[in-house]
């Protein structure tokens, strides 16, 4: 099975290979194809989030992409609405990486608190729960916040990266000491902070989650296929 990674930063080649590594077990199961765009979400902040041209050219290197992939794992919260645009023309599963992360938030209900990094992440987030908390049973008892770690991504793109997890496991500890019963990393690159967290709970974050939905997806994929092929 191969699942190809649209990223746009390649620090997140690493950290969705440390996920995979704990997700399929069996190194044979599945393979990640990595593919990073930067240029995509440089684009995105100096235009201020999601434009049309913006969309075009994530739609252009996903469908790319799925020329030789089982799957696509688009990894940039910010560029999210092009995989949901583009997953039901394409055959083969397009996902993006923080829908898994929703669910596994929202699944409990309670207070939920979804921490960004970079501005631009923030309008795409706050549809994306609010969309997978109305198709849940219990969304009438969750309740979410989006907030942004502040400096936080001046960090990243300074290349401090312990400076940037500390601030996010530091924002975590805040919102659980306020009262948040779950806590989710918005973004790939977030997901290193939970082992910087000393709260007695752990933030959720999106790699582990979106690789085992990817799977699910073409595995879900080749059954139908296995079905209804004669």
């Amino acid at each position: 099975m191969r699942i190809a990674c649209l990223h746009t930063a390649h620090s997140n080649i690493a950290v969705f290979d440390r996920a995979a590594a704990s997700v399929f077990g069996n190194p044979a199961r599945a393979t990640l194809q990595h593919h990073v765009r930067p240029d995509l979400l440089e684009a995105a902040e100096r235009a201020g989030g999601m434009t049309e041209s913006i969309a075009g050219a994530t739609h252009a290197a996903m469908h790319a992409l799925t020329v030789s992939a089982d799957a696509l794992l688009l990894t940039c919260s910010t560029l999210g609405p092009a995989a949901d645009s583009l997953s039901a023309t394409h055959a083969v599963p397009v996902l993006r990486v923080d829908r898994a992360l929703a669910r596994d938030a929202l699944r409990s209900g309670g207070s939920v608190v979804v921490l960004c990094a970079v501005a631009t992440t923030v309008a795409p987030t706050r549809q994306l729960f609010e969309s997978v908390s109305d198709a849940l049973p219990q969304r009438r008892t969750a309740t979410v916040e989006v907030r942004v770690v502040a400096g936080a991504w001046d960090d990243f793109k300074a290349g401090d990266v312990d400076a940037y997890l500390r601030a996010i496991a530091h924002a975590a500890e805040t919102a659980y000491a306020q009262g948040a019963d779950t806590v989710a990393l918005a973004q790939a690159s977030m997901a290193g902070a939970a082992a910087f967290t000393r709260s007695d709970k752990t933030p959720l974050s999106s790699p582990a989650a979106g690789l085992r939905a990817a799977l699910a997806a073409v595995e879900m994929s080749n059954a139908q296929g296995a079905i209804f092929t004669p």
